[in-house]
């Protein structure tokens, strides 16, 4: 370790009121014309940078965010890693981001604190475990773990789970993938600034994206609050706000933006060791590594471009929370929180070409955006890169909705109404 991050700097830091930290990356200036500028310092477009700078030898980009990195939905999500979806297109995305996760700290030299603790989902009906069953036998044939628990194994995992008859959500098994579990969502922002930034990647905060320059049906850079950024090509990367930055191109996605919630309870011992989610309902839990209680549940419905949900919705996760977990009714809740979750028509992410040249797309994620967030980089720096998309992600381009070779994915949650 370098005598900059060696123990006795932390020490120093630590005692000094952190007033002797150096910055993880610079605060760059923009300085185009580049190879590549990424819209958004999330999870995703800061991966894309990393990628492109580390995989592919791409080192003239830029990442610009209109606030601060990690201030979106990477910072308003509740944490979850997973690849036991449905779809076998989203199978294998998902298992090529839960590889990546496995040797992410390693690979950034930064502790994302990715926590394989499990994931759970519960099955309260015969209908439940039926497709529970198929689901795993689907991800099983795919090579990705998939385990079908009975109810006697379910109570000896959670005890704390409401298990009796007389349950308001009875629960008869449930189906749990090992290698899932949880990472730390600021650290990955973090690490994978920190990364890219050693790279040469200039990271340009509260740099607002306000339209695109263009020459003919070709995009030549962008338009922000700091000025022109000339690029070669310019990658969309900003969750739920996909549609305003891609309207300012004059596309129209099929993509709704929804506001959806999560809270935290006040820390307490530890009490619930893997992620819980259920079949039927639309409700998650888990517990933090500081011990808080995190949980959500469904969308506010309608569109919203607010960072704040309905009551009633925070209501109706926290009464399915407690249906499932009883003890639950005993802690406080000491925060609450809305991320803008951008939602594809088929419950699929959008990741290639746009209609105008040089402008590309990944966003639609739905539900899944954060536990995808270093394959979904990987996979668009490849596409960015090399022009052509990386074999995985081919199936999710923007012409699939044009010919009908949608992808379905119903276990991610309600989708919005097609207007």
């Amino acid at each position: 370790m370098s005598g900059r991050y060696s123990a006795l700097a932390l020490l120093r830091g630590a005692l000094g009121g952190h007033r002797h930290w150096g910055r993880a990356w610079r605060a760059a200036e923009p300085d185009g014309p580049y190879d590549v500028v990424v819209i958004g310092g999330g999870g995703h477009g800061l991966a894309t940078a990393y990628y492109l700078a580390s995989q592919h030898g791409v080192r003239k980009v830029a990442v610009v965010e209109k606030g601060w990195i990690g201030g979106g939905n990477t910072g308003r999500n509740t944490t979850i890693v997973r690849s036991n979806y449905r779809q076998p297109q989203l199978q294998r995305l998902l298992e090529h981001s839960l590889k990546l996760w496995e040797g992410l700290s390693d690979e950034l030299n930064y502790n994302v604190m990715f926590s394989p603790r499990g994931a759970l989902f519960l099955g309260h009906s015969d209908a439940d475990m039926t497709r529970l069953a198929e689901r795993g036998d689907s991800l099983r044939a795919m090579g990705i773990d998939a385990e079908l628990l009975d109810l006697a194994a379910v109570r000896r995992l959670v005890p704390l789970l409401d298990c009796s008859p007389t349950a308001r959500w009875p629960v008869q098994g449930g189906l749990i993938q090992r290698r899932g579990g949880t990472a730390r969502h600021d650290a990955v922002a973090w690490g994978y600034a920190r990364a890219a930034d050693r790279l040469g990647v200039d990271i340009i905060e509260n740099c607002e994206v306000t339209g695109f320059t263009r020459q003919g049906d070709a995009v030549t850079g962008v338009e922000t609050t700091r000025g022109t950024i000339a690029a070669g090509k310019v990658a969309i990367c900003v969750a739920g706000h996909s549609g305003h930055v891609a309207g300012l191109a004059g596309i129209r996605l099929p993509i709704e933006s929804h506001t959806l919630q999560a809270y935290v309870t006040e820390p307490v011992k530890p009490m619930i060791d893997t992620v819980i989610m259920s079949q039927s309902l639309h409700c998650y839990i888990s517990q933090s590594d500081k011990g808080g209680i995190v949980a959500g549940g469904d969308p506010d419905g309608f569109p919203s471009y607010a960072q704040r949900g309905q009551p009633m919705r925070l209501e109706d996760a926290i009464a399915q929370a407690i249906a499932l977990v009883p003890a639950l009714s005993r802690l406080r809740m000491v925060r609450c929180w809305s991320g803008v979750t951008d939602m594809s028509f088929d419950g699929s992410p959008i990741i290639g070409d746009l209609p105008l040249r040089n402008l590309h797309l990944n966003g639609g994620w739905c539900y899944g955006g954060f536990k995808a967030t270093p394959g979904s980089g990987h996979l668009y720096a490849h596409h960015l890169a090399t022009g052509s998309p990386h074999p995985i992600a081919a199936p999710f381009d923007l012409a699939r909705f044009a010919v009908g070779r949608t992808i379905d994915e119903a276990g991610v949650g309600p989708m919005p109404q097609h207007r």
